[in-house]
């Protein structure tokens, strides 16, 4: 197909509407972030930010927000996203919308990921323009990932499990003896003895960790 004038320019033109699509949610993030935070919908006579985004703007409260959350995080720790040339210096397919954005805040808020986590999240997202749900699930891998227990602490955590059993078990089979009488009163005093020995050094273990 022979490529014309006119086709160059539709495509020039879909490719600056797509960005103005991409980016389209700021300025509603914006407002809707000054609205929150004067709660200048008191003045506009609706008790609560959700009543106002619901029954004026027809916005559902959980898109709401995100929007809220993901404009105040751009601002504060992206701040390039919001500056013109980031829009004009990239290419439509690359530029991120508020969904990997609100997955980037997410991150940026867990204690378990490194920096480099971070790092490698907000290339493939700024550079890459990866999709928020891929995104989405390269941060669920990474907590994980980073929230393997370390075989020493399963193994107390197995002991510390074990000590609770056995301690309920005694304290099951003592008060069934003493109520029942079906045991001699020695091995009685002997599992009310094993008891105490149990609870007091599952007691300094939980004071130690």
């Amino acid at each position: 197909m022979k490529i014309t004038e006119q086709s160059e320019h539709l495509r020039s033109q879909l490719a600056q509407n797509a960005k103005n699509f991409k980016l389209s949610w700021v300025q509603l993030g914006q407002g809707l972030y000054s609205v929150w935070r004067d709660k200048l919908y008191h003045s506009w006579e609706f008790d609560k930010f959700e009543d106002y985004v619901v029954r004026e703007l027809g916005l559902k409260k959980p898109l709401a927000l995100k929007l809220v959350k993901t404009y105040f995080f751009v601002e504060q720790d992206e701040p390039v996203y919001l500056k013109k040339e980031f829009a004009e210096t990239r290419d439509t397919a690359v530029i991120p919308g508020y969904e990997s954005l609100d997955v980037l805040r997410m991150a940026r808020g867990k204690k378990e990921l490194t920096r480099e986590d971070y790092t490698k999240l907000r290339k493939d997202i700024f550079e890459k323009g990866k999709e928020a749900s891929l995104v989405r699930k390269d941060l669920t891998a990474m907590i994980k990932e980073r929230k393997k227990v370390d075989p020493d602490q399963e193994r107390d955590a197995r002991h510390e499990q074990s000590v609770r059993r056995l301690v309920a078990a005694l304290r099951s089979f003592k008060k069934d003896m003493e109520t029942l009488k079906l045991a001699d009163p020695d091995i009685v005093d002997e599992a009310e003895e094993l008891l105490k020995r149990l609870e007091e050094e599952h007691s300094h273990d939980s004071k130690t960790h």
